[in-house]
């Protein structure tokens, strides 16, 4: 017998930094010495006030179900930080906890989107945008945004990209993949355009917001037009600023009728995130920030090093970005060339499989993100690890022809 998958399945692309990871994961199996500088998650350990919370959950059998959308004292805590943190608004029934940025994601598109109704996607894009909006059977809109304007999103641009079945907009900032943050001027500026159009529902992915550097202060899109805050779904998560990857905690602000609707469809796939999860989400948020700042002063480091050490090796070149771990140079001057083993290199995805068979080094292709013609480099890794790999790099592209 053979099972018939359902249509929508042919739409969803498989991951690309996954398949990256697979394969660098088959040839470390293999003997060969792999750097991977292709995982999306910091190199930091989770904040001991964290840590300490979930042991002690455990132990006083804190373990059962909770309310969908998160125990109240949590909820409480989110709202209380969108207040501190970003001058929001939003009490304890405003908020939504779900098992991951991701799935605060997923519940707003099954919550909002029908059959057809458009979401702009500015790119480079986080690469599950695009195939969320399809599985919620609505149609990505993906406006390419270039290195020479920062790969932001302009006010001209996002005008011209909306139609009378446009539903909701992405900002993702700092982005994955370039580290670019919209600054309050930018979103000002969009926020002008989407007062034009009463239908659109801002989706603003803030999951980086306590990783920014050079003292550039952060904004998020309500906060800079909170006439908007209606429109706007805010997300955020403690997977980035707390290490918390693994504890599958996302969480966002939204007006209350929508934040029902995003329950309901969660109560119906995963119900509530972990109940030890949030003990320690919530212990993150409140606790000491000694070891957030070390974090990211560390990155910022990395980050200095890392752009002036691209932009001399021949051939690429690498904008500074304004937070989270990732770097995303253009190699297009690489492209056409010849590598030592007589490949061709095509296109950004070739340039990846080479650099991953030739010089031992996991990149994911700009393709990945909507934005062909880059490669990102994710800077989570030790100095060591990053002047290693880079040098590799750089001998790479010295071999080609």
């Amino acid at each position: 017998m053979t099972i018939q998958l359902s249509n929508r399945l042919s739409k969803v692309k498989p991951s690309a930094t996954l398949a990256i990871t697979a394969k660098a994961a088959e040839l470390r199996a293999a003997g060969k010495n792999i750097i991977s500088l292709s995982v999306g998650e910091p190199d930091f350990e989770t904040p001991q006030a964290a840590r300490k919370a979930g042991i002690a959950a455990i132990e006083e059998g804190f373990t059962r179900y909770t309310a969908v959308p998160g125990i109240p004292e949590l909820r409480a805590e989110i709202a209380a930080k969108f207040k501190r943190d970003n001058d929001l608004d939003y009490a304890p029934e405003n908020i939504l906890v779900s098992t991951g940025g991701k799935q605060c994601i997923y519940n707003l598109l099954m919550a909002i989107i029908n059959p057809g109704d458009e979401a702009i996607i500015p790119a480079p894009y986080w690469v599950s945008y695009p195939d969320m909006v399809l599985l919620a059977e609505g149609e990505p809109v993906i406006v390419p945004c270039l290195a020479d304007a920062d790969f932001k999103l302009t006010a001209a641009q996002l005008e011209a990209a909306i139609t009378p079945k446009t539903k909701l907009l992405f900002i993702n900032s700092p982005s994955n993949p370039t580290g670019m943050a919209y600054s309050a001027d930018d979103l000002k500026a969009l926020g002008e355009v989407v007062r034009k159009h009463p239908n659109i529902v801002v989706a603003t992915d803030d999951m980086y917001e306590k990783i920014m550097f050079d003292g550039k202060k952060f904004a998020t899109f309500a906060q800079v037009n909170p006439d908007l805050i209606d429109r706007t779904v805010t997300l955020n998560g403690v997977s980035k600023a707390y290490c918390m990857t693994g504890w599958r905690i996302g969480f966002c602000g939204a007006p209350v009728e929508l934040i029902k609707a995003m329950s309901k469809i969660q109560g119906q796939s995963t119900s509530n995130p972990s109940s030890i999860s949030q003990k320690a989400a919530l212990a993150a948020l409140q606790g000491p920030t000694d070891e957030l700042d070390e974090m990211v002063r560390t990155y910022e480091t990395r980050r200095t090093w890392l752009v002036k050490a691209l932009n001399a090796i021949d051939g690429m070149d690498c904008i500074t970005p304004d937070g989270a771990f990732y770097v995303f140079p253009t190699i297009t001057d690489w492209l056409d060339k010849i590598t030592p083993q007589g490949i061709t290199l095509t296109d950004d995805v070739v340039v990846c499989e080479w650099l991953l068979e030739a010089a031992g080094v996991a990149l994911v292709p700009g393709t990945a993100f909507g934005s062909p013609g880059q490669i990102r480099f994710s800077y989570a890794v030790s100095q060591d690890t990053l002047e290693d790999a880079v040098s590799r790099v750089a001998q790479a592209a010295a071999s080609l022809k």
